[in-house]
């Protein structure tokens, strides 16, 4: 049942569609007879309730409808005032790694932004948009229509949501690059070769193709780790240049583009601090020449997603208000470790960064969900990262019980649900290696060979069988408690269960061939059949959960991945029942002694992320 309002007063253009979009999110439809909210567009934001009306005070559109998200229900007194403590706050979703989110998925989220308040919202797409001259730009990626995107913002624009693009202009482009119609506009496999006409004509049609379907006059043109500008063919053409020099000229050139369509640019910072030898946190201030390299059209954007001091942001905004142009931030909801986000980091680094965004009156901040190696991780569960930026922005600090309420509120589930995802990657006897290297277990033992284990000695007594066995029950019940978001949670299930079961081979094999134990061997050949069934059906329920909200492309890699696990799996029951019946006399793989390699003399284990340092110490690649 939705309650019935009846909104009176000063209110903003499409107030009434917004209402229609928002119904079944804030349970409530307007109605003359309704309880009556009276509004006013003022200075900040304003709830007040004597229990019979209600008093609503916005001061950008998307405020009213967190002002009527922070309504009691049932209708009680209140009196609330929050004043945004940005300009801009929102999310950008990185569509770019595999994943991109299906058009209804996009709009889902958006709703949930416009009852936290957020007012900006970016899609990543290095080469995931159309670019009418270019067929091979996104070709078989999933990427956007012109029409897609145009719809996405006239949704946007209804919930008083700043939707801009963010797409790449010199690094990060190994997608396109790898076909022959772009290699001739290489610096290396990454990079685009700078000072080349050809390049800049290109970047005028990805710029008028990326910016053609919004209304916004902001996008980001990327540019970050763009290592090797201008030693690879840029070298080889024009000879040595300091690349302070080439990424300051090639700048330049790129916004005579986006000053002919009238953008306003944004670009990452963190070249300028590469070029200088060191990071945000290293070193001293910024070099004369990567100062001069800076234009002052550019806006800054310092990302950053690895420290859980305030200290340590603050010192890199005073490093980047030395460049002649405005600085903004992104921080991180730590969606990229694998198939399981890490809440643990995202809050832990995520409060301080946004604390010192505030002291220095930085006006915009975006959080930004990355999807490296596979987009493992369903952005769904991120949306209490999303909250937490919500509330923050709204409040200025960090309250658990109050976070708690207000995501049951905008996302009617259950936050410790949310939260006990970290669990994935904190089995007990892990220790993380600093603040921006969690252990991300559940990612590396899911991949990790059932004969060449790599990590076999750096879990040596972690009893990681028995942990997912636990999570797999716990996940079991979210699935029934947070119906909303059954298919999510099944899934964390089925990963629970496929880690219970694969961890126990891992766990016990190598030894137990090793000591020569054939009974032992064969029991342990026994059970993998259902390993093998769980892993698949992990991937089942994987692909429909990615379905559900990303277009099909991309998840071909998860199934190239777990169907490899199943393989892998196969032949080690072949070898183990033959070891177990006496057929063979070793398995070669698993005499070998396991060395430490990620395990650190004080204990942590640091991140693994990517396929060819997880399932082989050989190549995939060649």
């Amino acid at each position: 049942m939705h309650t019935p309002i009846h909104l009176t007063g000063q209110l903003p253009d499409h107030w009434k569609e917004a209402l229609a979009i928002l119904a079944d999110d804030l349970g409530m439809e307007p109605d003359e007879a309704g309880v009556e909210i009276r509004c006013r567009q003022g200075d900040a934001l304003e709830v007040t309730c004597d229990g019979a009306s209600v008093d609503i005070t916005w001061e950008t559109p998307v405020q009213l409808y967190r002002a009527l998200s922070l309504i009691p229900q049932p209708l009680a007194s209140c009196s609330i005032r929050e004043k945004a403590r940005f300009a801009s706050s929102g999310v950008m979703f990185d569509c770019s790694r595999n994943a991109v989110l299906k058009p209804e998925a996009m709009r889902f989220f958006l709703r949930k932004m416009a009852l936290m308040g957020l007012n900006l919202g970016m899609l990543y797409t290095e080469d995931t948009y159309e670019v009418p001259e270019q067929p091979f730009f996104g070709y078989k990626r999933g990427r956007y229509t012109y029409e897609e995107l145009k719809a996405l913002d006239d949704f946007a624009d209804v919930l008083g949501i700043e939707l801009c693009p963010c797409i790449q202009a010199l690094g990060h482009l190994k997608r396109i690059l790898h076909w022959p119609a772009f290699r001739h506009l290489r610096d290396n496999d990454e990079v685009l070769l700078a000072d080349l006409d050809e390049t800049y004509e290109l970047l005028e049609q990805m710029i008028r193709a990326a910016s053609a379907p919004y209304r916004s006059r902001r996008i980001h043109l990327g540019m970050d780790e763009a290592f090797g500008v201008g030693v690879g063919e840029h070298l080889r053409r024009f000879g040595y240049e300091d690349p302070h020099s080439v990424i300051g000229r090639h700048l330049s050139r790129v916004l005579e583009i986006t000053d002919k369509y009238g953008l306003q640019a944004m670009m990452w910072s963190d070249m300028y601090f590469h070029l200088d030898g060191s990071d945000y946190h290293s070193g001293g201030m910024p070099s004369q020449k990567a100062r001069d390299a800076v234009d002052p059209r550019i806006t800054l954007v310092y990302w950053d997603y690895y420290q859980n001091q305030e200290e340590k942001y603050a010192d890199a905004l005073e490093k980047h208000a030395q460049f002649p142009a405005p600085t903004v931030f992104a921080g991180g909801l730590w969606t990229w470790i694998g198939p399981a986000p890490s809440y643990t980091n995202a809050i832990e680094n995520t409060v301080p960064g946004l604390t010192a965004c505030m002291k220095a009156g930085v006006p915009l901040v975006v959080a930004t969900a990355w999807g490296d190696n596979g987009a493992e991780t369903n952005f769904t569960a991120a949306l209490l990262g999303l909250q937490l930026y919500g509330e923050m922005t709204y409040t200025g600090v960090y309250d658990p019980a109050a976070l708690g309420e207000r995501f049951r509120r905008c996302c009617g589930a259950d936050p410790q649900a949310f939260l006990d995802l970290s669990l994935f990657n904190q089995v007990p006897g892990t220790k993380n290696s600093a603040p921006g290297d969690p252990v991300n277990v559940c990612k590396f033992m899911l991949y990790q060979d059932p004969l060449i284990q790599l990590f076999e000695a750096d879990t040596a007594g972690l009893r990681m069988a028995e942990h997912f066995a636990m999570l797999e029950g716990r996940y079991a019940r979210y699935a029934e408690e947070n119906p909303a978001y059954e298919l999510m949670f099944r899934s964390y299930a089925a990963l629970a269960r496929a880690l219970a079961l694969k961890c126990a081979w891992h766990e016990q094999a190598g030894e137990a061939v090793r000591r020569g134990d054939r009974e032992k061997v064969g029991a342990l050949a026994a059970e993998l059949p259902e390993t093998i069934a769980a892993v698949d059906a992990l991937r089942v329920i994987w692909r429909r959960l990615w379905e559900s909200t990303n277009k099909p492309n991309g998840f071909e890699i998860i199934d190239v991945r777990l169907g490899g696990v199943c393989a892998r799996l196969s032949t080690a029951m072949e070898k183990a029942q033959a070891f177990a019946a006496g057929e063979t006399d070793a398995i070669p793989e698993l005499c070998e002694e396991s060395l430490v390699c990620k395990r650190r003399p004080d204990g942590a284990i640091g991140c693994t992320n990517t396929m060819d340092e997880i399932a082989t110490p050989g190549r995939i690649d060649y």
